[in-house]
């Protein structure tokens, strides 16, 4: 089995998606992963809509999601005994991941200096919306206000619609993404040099690097950036969102050897001894008329039938699909991006992640469901959960 992190512990103190994530990665590379929740309610993504049989069971879908191979302990942070009890936990540590707000971590007694002399050598991160300097550092924030922050907003959609959020809460999960990385890092990190090693994961810097083209062209070249609807970041005329009889289909035809195979695919080779098209540079000066006469191709046969053809000729495409049917491909099901594992009380067994990865050939998913709350607290802490 890919267990590269067997033997690490790590004290997560992370809430709602991108720590949990991120340390959900890091347990399902096989490290023992101990949550740390408030006594009575816990990470409050356990309430809200649940599948069914956990209605009222604080395993809500948004905790299903991210927190199976951990363990669960209660412990109260704002207590003499709580800190105590924590204390003696991170002195058992490999890594500690909080997602306080700036400054809450050390105003607790748990700042890197805190958890350092209590266990030298530890791999200290922490996931913040803006980092933990600067001077919005202090601000809290959720991932549709990053979104705002970082600029993708403006990008999204098309100039009369924008701004536009994208659809899911990408800078959460990339952000854990990022995080696991760090985190993996710097357990390498301290294994070479014997010190700590502390790890600051800003959400805004993780929406920015997702934008990292953007970014640097804007910074160097003082490009600036409007939405563009569904066309391809290349701007290739040849390439973007094409009408079929049936839907919309994606053509990315950007090089030359592209551009010629896409035009013989769509039985439409005389565009190739056109001098208005017969090099790149002609056809940035002749963008709507051979958008134009692509479109009409196109758009007399279906999504499917050209997806199929096109793959055929090696142009890359793809008919825009709902979540629902991408789920229900051939693709996703041999790429095992989900793994079921029986909750007790669901009526069903669950899908939860699997890594982003296969290792060895094998996906590496989660065997162990998402914990009840406090349910490792007597086994971890050894002792009665309410002495």
């Amino acid at each position: 089995m890919f267990k590269p992190l067997d033997g690490v512990r790590v004290i997560d103190l992370t809430q709602v998606l991108a720590g949990p994530y991120a340390t959900y990665q890091l347990a399902l590379l096989g490290a023992e992963v101990i949550k740390v929740e408030p006594p009575g309610r816990g990470d409050w993504t356990r309430d809200g809509s649940a599948p069914d049989g956990l209605e009222n069971q604080h395993l809500g879908t948004n905790f299903l999601t991210q927190n199976a191979n951990k363990k669960s302990v209660t412990i109260d942070l704002k207590t003499e005994d709580g800190l105590a009890a924590l204390m003696a936990l991170i002195k058992t540590a490999d890594i500690f991941v909080e997602n306080f707000r700036p400054g809450t971590a050390a105003r607790l007694g748990l700042s890197h200096e805190d958890v350092q002399r209590a266990r030298p050598g530890i791999v200290y991160a922490s996931i913040s919306a803006y980092g933990q300097d600067g001077p919005i550092g202090h601000r809290p924030a959720y991932d549709h206000v990053v979104q705002g922050m970082c600029g993708i907003m403006r990008t999204t959609g098309t100039p009369e619609t924008e701004p536009n959020k994208v659809g899911a809460p990408y800078v959460d999960y990339a952000t854990g993404m990022n995080a696991a990385f760090a985190i993996v890092s710097g357990v390498l990190e301290a294994r070479r040099t014997g010190e700590s090693v502390r790890l600051d994961v800003a959400m805004l810097d993780t929406s920015l690097l997702l934008m990292a083209s953007l970014v640097t062209n804007h910074l160097n070249t003082g490009a600036t950036f409007k939405a563009s609807g569904n066309e391809a970041w290349s701007q290739s005329p040849s390439s973007g969102a094409f009408e079929t009889t049936d839907g919309i289909l994606m053509i990315a035809a950007n090089n030359e050897r592209q551009f010629r195979d896409l035009c013989r695919a769509i039985d439409h080779a005389e565009l190739l001894d056109d001098p208005r098209f017969d090099d790149p540079e002609q056809r940035r000066r002749n963008v709507p008329e051979l958008r134009r006469q692509i479109a009409e191709r196109i758009a007399a046969k279906s999504a499917d039938h050209w997806e199929a053809v096109l793959d055929l000729a090696f142009v890359p495409a793809a008919r825009i699909r709902s979540l629902e049917e991408v789920l229900h491909e051939p693709q996703i099901q041999a790429r095992e991006l989900t793994r079921t594992l029986e909750v007790p009380g669901a009526t069903v067994p669950l899908h939860m992640p699997t890594l982003g990865f296969k290792a060895n050939g094998e996906a590496v998913g989660p065997n162990t469901p998402p914990a009840r709350l406090g349910q490792h607290t007597d086994e971890i802490l050894g002792r009665d959960r309410d002495g």
